[in-house]
C-alpha cells in the first residue's frame, strides 16, 4: 500500500474533472461536467485530521447541449444567477491508505447536506516539493435533498429527470509551495 504524501495540495483544474450522470426520460443517462472550479486539500500526518474544500461555479455546467445547459442554469433547476457557487467542505475522513471516505458538507442552491465521498488514491509522482497526487472520487446524491425538484411526467409515466445523481471526480493536485 502506497502512503499518501502529507502536505497541502491545490487541484490542477487543467487535469481534473467534476462530472455527473443523471437518468433522462427514464430510459437513458445524460452526462455533464463543470468547467470552473477550484479546491485544495491537506493530507495530515494523522490521516484522520486531513481536510478538503472545493468551490464550483454552478453556471459552468457543460452537457454538450447549450439549450439543456441554459435550462440547468435557470430557476427551474439551480438558478445559477442567484446561487453561483456550490461548495464542499470536509468534516472527517474515514479509513486511510489507498481507499477512504471523505465526509463533508455539500452546499448546492443554498442547501447544505452531509455527503460521503468514496475516494481512491491513484498515486503520486515527482520529487519532494513538486509532488502531484491523483484521486478518483465518487458519490451519489438525491437532487431533491438540495431542493432541485423540477420535473415533468412523460407519456407512460416516466419522469423527465431522475432524482439520483452520480458524481464522478478525477483529481490531479499539486503540492502548494510554502513561502517564508
Amino acid at each position: 500500500m502506497t502512503a499518501i504524501p502529507t502536505g497541502t495540495f491545490a487541484i490542477d483544474t487543467s487535469h481534473s474533472e467534476i462530472g455527473f450522470v443523471v437518468r433522462h426520460s427514464g430510459i437513458a443517462k445524460v452526462r455533464g461536467r463543470f468547467t470552473d472550479f477550484v479546491g485544495s486539500f491537506t493530507v495530515a500526518e494523522n490521516f484522520a485530521d486531513s481536510s478538503a474544500q472545493v468551490t464550483i461555479q454552478s453556471g459552468s455546467v457543460h452537457t454538450g447541449n447549450e439549450q439543456r445547459d441554459a435550462h440547468l442554469r435557470s430557476a427551474d433547476f439551480w438558478n445559477a444567477e442567484e446561487n453561483p457557487e456550490w461548495t464542499f467542505t470536509s468534516t472527517s475522513v474515514e479509513g486511510s491508505g489507498e481507499e477512504f471516505v471523505l465526509h463533508g458538507d455539500l452546499t448546492v442552491n443554498g442547501v447544505t447536506r452531509p455527503v460521503a465521498l468514496e475516494a481512491e488514491f491513484n498515486g503520486a509522482i515527482g520529487a519532494e516539493g513538486e509532488e502531484t497526487l491523483g484521486f478518483t472520487i465518487e458519490t451519489e446524491i438525491s437532487r431533491k435533498d438540495f431542493g432541485l425538484t423540477f420535473n415533468v411526467v412523460l407519456d407512460g409515466g416516466n419522469l423527465l429527470v431522475g432524482d439520483k445523481v452520480k458524481v464522478a471526480i478525477e483529481v490531479e493536485a499539486v503540492r502548494e509551495l510554502v513561502t517564508a
